[in-house]
């Protein structure tokens, strides 16, 4: 080949490669831009996502201040669809439990409370019941001798009359005794298995598996308060968890099944029901529902705790255990492994008194803790379990205020789940 072909064939290939190159340079170019403007789209998609509520049907944005604020500010009011409510309870819900046993009483305007004979009782009157209570996992029943039962429960009688798809207590009719000598006690859920007795006392490590009911509460994946799963879609939790900033939905997740704090694998959240009556400066009252979007699978380390019956006979002394992941000192950290402690329930009477709590301490608040000091829970364990051990674990108080944590002559104070049962059971049985 003459040398000028050679020449013009060099050149040509440098030309090629020159051009792939900057083709290459400009792609790569390209890509780079596309990938920052990406981020700073992202960023500030998140900043105005954290600042803005976009309306879909009027095409607007509105300050997130104004998300529930109790205003509909979006056409059809969307901006308060998915937001914290505050729910009244019935006067009375007509189904209960009474005692360790729980035996069985139904409410009729004109016979008042009545304790059901186990005449004619069927599986169908079991489920009936339970659904009434909100649960339909595992429902059974057993039958009590009558000559077993306090006083107060052999007072007036009912029994099935009718086979009937309505409610419970209009099939029901006054007895002056039970023919068969018997009378219903209901368990409605596998709830509160006592397994693995001994505790850790004083604020210490523990694993969910002793404890499998309890929850993690997270607003934007940050844990705020604990709660207690009480069936497979309901946690019952403290009212003054949400009385602040956080009354969106969405922003909320329950964290189940946990000995080590997360925020991965949390479950959204349908509802978050208030009571009614909670008074954020006294603290009464305060204790709120949370529906999951989905029921849980139980297992070892998922199961509801028992809700109490009515008239638990707990005396002042009794051994109580809280838990949760709240700062193990005042003024500390949240704890990243769920921790346990054995409190004492304290009398009414003593933590009255002027030099304690006073008149604060209303007829819907425990007292448990240590004269002492020593143990307590503390932030970060608000709206967690206070449980008892009877013949399962039962959630008899949740976690509310108190002054500093485990100072001396200051016990904790927990909503009485006893005294909020009537609320608690209008929820799960109107809602569910």
């Amino acid at each position: 080949m003459p040398q000028h072909q050679k020449r013009q064939v060099t050149v040509a290939r440098r030309d090629q490669g020159a051009r792939k190159k900057m083709t290459l340079i400009t792609v790569c170019c390209v890509l780079v831009t596309l990938g920052i403007l990406a981020v700073g789209a992202y960023f500030i998609w998140c900043l105005v996502d954290s600042k803005f509520f976009f309306c879909s049907q009027s095409l607007k944005f509105i300050p997130v201040t104004m998300v529930c604020d109790g205003k509909a500010d979006c056409a059809g009011g969307k901006d308060e669809l998915t937001c914290v409510s505050s729910k009244p309870a019935n006067a009375t819900f007509p189904v209960r439990l009474v005692g360790e046993s729980m035996v069985l009483q139904v409410f009729r305007v004109e016979a008042g409370w009545s304790t059901v004979c186990a005449d004619d009782w069927g599986l169908s009157d079991t489920r009936s019941a339970c659904q009434h209570l909100g649960y339909t996992l595992n429902p059974k029943s057993d039958r009590l001798d009558i000559t077993s039962l306090h006083h107060s429960l052999g007072e007036s009688f009912s029994a099935v009359r009718a086979r009937t798809d309505g409610l419970l207590h209009t099939a029901l009719i006054s007895r002056q005794t039970c023919i068969s000598g018997s009378v219903i006690a209901l368990s409605c859920s596998d709830c509160g298995d006592a397994v693995g007795q001994d505790r850790v006392v004083g604020g210490s490590d523990t694993t969910i598996e002793e404890w499998p009911w309890q929850a993690s509460l997270q607003k934007d994946k940050q844990h705020v308060c604990g709660g207690s799963l009480v069936s497979l879609t309901w946690l019952i939790t403290a009212a003054h968890c949400f009385s602040r900033d956080g009354k969106d939905l969405n922003l909320w997740q329950v964290v189940l099944g946990r000995t080590h704090l997360m925020s991965t694998g949390g479950i959204s959240v349908a509802a978050i029901m208030i009571n009614k009556d909670y008074n954020s400066f006294t603290h009464d009252y305060d204790i709120a529902m949370l529906k999951l979007t989905r029921p849980v699978t139980t297992g070892d380390t998922l199961r509801p705790v028992c809700l109490p019956p009515h008239s638990l006979p707990l005396k002042a002394g009794d051994s109580l255990v809280v838990t949760g992941w709240g700062f193990q000192q005042e003024e500390g950290n949240i704890s990243s492994i769920l921790q346990s402690a054995t409190v004492s329930l304290i009398d009414r009477k003593v933590c009255s008194r002027p030099s304690i709590y006073g008149p604060s301490l209303t007829p819907r608040m425990l007292c448990a803790g240590n004269m002492e000091g020593k143990v307590d829970a503390c932030q970060g364990d608000s709206g967690g379990p206070l449980v008892f051990l009877s013949k399962s674990w039962q959630l008899v108080g949740v976690v509310s205020w108190g002054v500093g944590c485990a100072r001396p002559g200051n016990p904790g104070v927990y909503c009485s789940v006893e005294q909020q049962l009537n609320w608690i059971y209008s929820i799960m049985e109107k809602y569910s």
